[in-house]
């Protein structure tokens, strides 16, 4: 917070003076500390926050699968995509305009840090409004596209209707999460995502079973926490607890920051997308090839991937800030090293995951349901689609690495290769020689291309960043 000295010498408009002679412990922290140490403190609020986070999803999943039935995760599995791309906007513009803002912060370019965070916020009220208008209006054609069956449909519908109408909430919340976070704030970006999940915990099973709203309720659930998130979320930038001072006239687009916010947020969009895209079509196609017990199957492998990914992205979330900052303020050994510890980290959980799924996987299938079918289903279908799960950490952070230094096109062609140019192309081409087993083996042969394309660009990318303007400091 500014200090009544400093707001006293910067008269009227104390966020016309310098972030750095403002917050100058903060700023040197993020380029002098040692990497393990700013890493771990950046990481871990992140990691957790977005472990409850992912438990939510579980827990809404588990409760409807216990409480409704089988078919239940099934409308859930449908309108997952859409929920997906809902959360890919707020996402997308929060991850842009973070890289903006971080590597300005580094740069003590500091009022274009300011716009690229107010017009982040308008950017996200306008897409949560217009995504609320169009999916509300097309709700029945999108239904049919989803792929949603006569048994299925009525799940879908009753939980979708009402993820639409929180769709301005949800996108601002993400959005704001990740902008407290590009300043250094992991652990309110933390507290604000716990909010959302436990929120969202506490009221499912009163709604679902106390209320007796069955999977509608699940979403006003979902819809509640990231209200809450939201409200708290903004008080910070409201009552200027930030390191970067909104203002009204920040909110007016920009041009060259609304164009940047874009160029580097189309990335992590096309990776949302490109996974709704994906499971829109296995739904389709999961229906055809092996029926509604196949949808609701993967919907309960989805949800246990979705939670498993979780600590994934908290360490991604700690690592964008440290080395966009670092890029900025050209200190590329600190680039260097941040982004070798986190390779080396994913890399061991992503191992760890791959070899607890694999071997218990009708355990956990059986937290969701006491369906043996589905059940024996789902461990079927795990063990296919986590495959070469080791490997997919290297492409996360790839993926995350070009787009924190602001190198928008390779970070989009990586967050494509997977989704669009690997393993849309594998679904279209297996299935109808080799039925489901060719659908699923889909899975392990997009990962391991994907991997291998990262890894042989971030290579060369390493290979070629420039040498340090300052000393580091070690590990």
């Amino acid at each position: 917070m500014v200090n009544r000295k400093n707001r006293t010498s910067a008269g009227k408009h104390p966020e016309n003076q310098t972030v750095s002679t403002l917050h100058n412990p903060q700023r040197a922290e993020l380029g002098e500390a040692p990497i393990v140490r700013l890493l771990v403190k950046m990481s871990i609020p992140a990691t957790f926050a977005m472990m409850v986070n992912g438990l939510y999803n579980l827990v809404d999943t588990i409760y409807i699968g216990r409480g409704v039935g089988t078919e239940a995760i099934g409308g859930l599995a449908l309108a997952f995509p859409v929920q997906m791309i809902i959360m890919g906007f707020g996402i997308s513009i929060g991850q842009g305009a973070a890289s903006v803002v971080s590597r300005n912060l580094g740069a003590e370019n500091d009022e274009r840090a300011r716009r690229a965070a107010g017009n982040a916020f308008a950017l996200a009220a306008v897409s949560g409004v217009l995504i609320m208008g169009a999916g509300l209006l097309l709700l029945e054609p999108l239904l049919t596209l989803l792929g949603a069956t006569e048994a299925l449909r009525v799940h879908a519908r009753d939980y979708l209707r009402v993820i639409l109408l929180g769709s301005p909430f949800i996108a601002l919340a993400m959005t704001s999460n990740n902008l407290l976070r590009a300043e250094g704030k992991a652990k309110t970006s933390m507290t604000v995502m716990l909010i959302g999940a436990v929120t969202n915990i506490i009221l499912d099973p009163i709604f679902i079973f106390g209320f007796r709203m069955g999977v509608s309720g699940a979403a006003w659930a979902t819809v509640a926490g990231q209200f809450l998130a939201f409200l708290y979320a903004s008080r910070f930038f409201i009552m200027r607890k930030t390191l970067v001072v909104v203002r009204p006239r920040h909110w007016i687009p920009d041009k060259s920051v609304v164009r940047e916010i874009f160029g580097l947020g189309i990335p992590t969009f096309v990776r949302q997308g490109g996974q709704s895209i994906v499971a829109v079509m296995l739904n389709n196609m999961l229906g055809l090839y092996g029926g509604d017990i196949y949808i609701s199957s993967y919907g309960v492998v989805n949800r246990l991937i979705m939670f498993l990914f979780m600590p994934l992205f908290g360490t991604v979330q700690g690592f964008q800030p440290i080395a966009g900052f670092n890029y900025g303020a050209r200190k590329y050994d600190r680039v260097k090293q941040t982004l070798k510890i986190t390779l080396g980290y994913a890399t061991v959980y992503t191992t760890a995951g791959f070899l607890l799924l694999f071997t218990f996987p009708r355990f956990f299938a059986g937290i969701f349901t006491s369906d043996p079918d589905l059940i024996d289903t789902a461990a079927y279908v795990m063990r296919y689609v986590i495959a070469v799960f080791p490997l997919v950490g290297l492409q996360i952070i790839g993926g995350s690495y070009f787009l924190v230094i602001g190198k928008a096109v390779p970070s989009l062609i990586l967050n494509l290769s997977r989704q669009f140019l690997l393993l849309i192309p594998l679904l279209i081409i297996l299935p109808p020689l080799f039925g489901l087993n060719g659908l699923l083996l889909s899975f392990p042969i997009a990962d391991f291309m994907a991997a291998l394309i990262t890894m042989t660009w971030l290579y060369f990318e390493v290979k070629r960043i420039g040498k340090p303007v300052h000393t580091s400091s070690t590990v």
